[in-house]
């Protein structure tokens, strides 16, 4: 059965009522972790570009992929970054006329493979005297290191056994040579010569020279107008050229090269215009100097008129040289 309370009763008990809401409230608030609060807090703002620095990567990171749910989480190593390239070692074996593998690093071991002189394996591992090596894929056996020779795998590695060491370009050579020189291809005599050329590019030289040789030219029969007579020839001849030269491997150690050009050769009173052409090779030994041998033809005629004939004479150099 209800009453009816007074007005003045239901005041009282309303006012009652804010009291035990505000402890209760109060002691919610102090019963909340407030770490949980300030982190949340900090989670939610926005992070300034300008003061966010970035993250520390750890050497050790979880592998989650790979890990059960439920399961700890397994720690990995971070791959180092710009890690060096390491050579795989290899063993060659040497034992006569068969070398024994074994499936252990022992001799009471089983027979793996019996495998002949000469056959390369990469290493695995080592265990004393004895060498884990690859035999196929999926399969090792192991060999005693008195039964084979070490060594690293270069077969990736490109080979530059002549690597370009300068720029040219610009400089002068100066080059001083003696040789043979072959008249006619019949005589064989002393030339000495000089050439001074200059890099246009690393590829292209400029080059004049001009070189003497004492010609001596056997006897042979010369139509006169009384007859024919048997007649030898000495006479001293002097020619000179200007060039050009092409270089194969520029700015190396050695370079070989082509050349040719056009000139003239002065003997017995005649001017004879002459072309040449030929190859070689210039070995720097070092940034200043070096030496060079090379071999051309020097083609010219001779004669008046209708009896004029053509001439290819051989010259053989040797000569040292220097860069400025």
């Amino acid at each position: 059965m209800f009453t009816d309370r007074t007005p003045e009763a239901r005041g009282t008990n309303a006012r009652r009522w804010p009291a035990p809401l505000a402890t209760w409230g109060l002691t919610l608030m102090l019963a909340l972790p407030l770490p949980a609060r300030a982190m949340a807090a900090a989670d939610s703002l926005p992070a300034s570009p300008a003061t966010t620095t970035p993250p520390t990567p750890d050497p050790l990171v979880q592998d989650e992929s790979s890990t059960p749910a439920g399961a700890p989480a397994t720690l990995k190593p971070r791959p180092a970054a710009n890690a060096p390239l390491t050579t795989i070692k290899k063993a060659r074996l040497s034992g006569r006329p068969r070398t024994v593998l074994r499936t252990g690093p022992s001799e009471g071991d089983a027979i793996a493979a019996v495998l002949a002189p000469g056959t390369e394996l990469d290493v695995l591992g080592r265990s004393g005297d004895w060498l884990n090596v690859r035999l196929t894929p999926t399969e090792s056996g192991w060999v005693h290191v008195s039964l084979c020779e070490l060594f690293d795998d270069v077969s990736g590695v490109p080979m530059q056994p002549n690597p370009r060491l300068y720029v040219r370009t610009g400089s002068y050579m100066l080059e001083g040579y003696a040789g043979g020189y072959a008249f006619d291809r019949k005589s064989n005599s002393l030339v000495l010569g000089g050439r001074l050329a200059y890099y246009v590019l690393d590829r292209l030289q400029v080059e004049t020279g001009a070189a003497w040789t004492h010609v001596h030219r056997p006897a042979e029969i010369v139509e006169s107008l009384f007859g024919l007579s048997l007649e030898a020839e000495k006479f001293h001849m002097l020619f000179y050229h200007l060039n050009l030269t092409y270089e194969f491997l520029p700015g190396r150690q050695m370079v070989p090269f082509v050349t040719g050009g056009a000139g003239s050769s002065v003997f017995q009173g005649r001017t004879e215009t002459s072309f040449n052409f030929g190859a070689g090779t210039t070995l720097f030994l070092s940034k200043r100097s070096g030496m060079r041998w090379e071999v051309r033809d020097y083609v010219f005629h001779t004669g008046q008129d209708q009896a004029r004939r053509l001439h290819h004479n051989i010259e053989f150099s040797l000569g040292s040289l220097l860069l400025f």
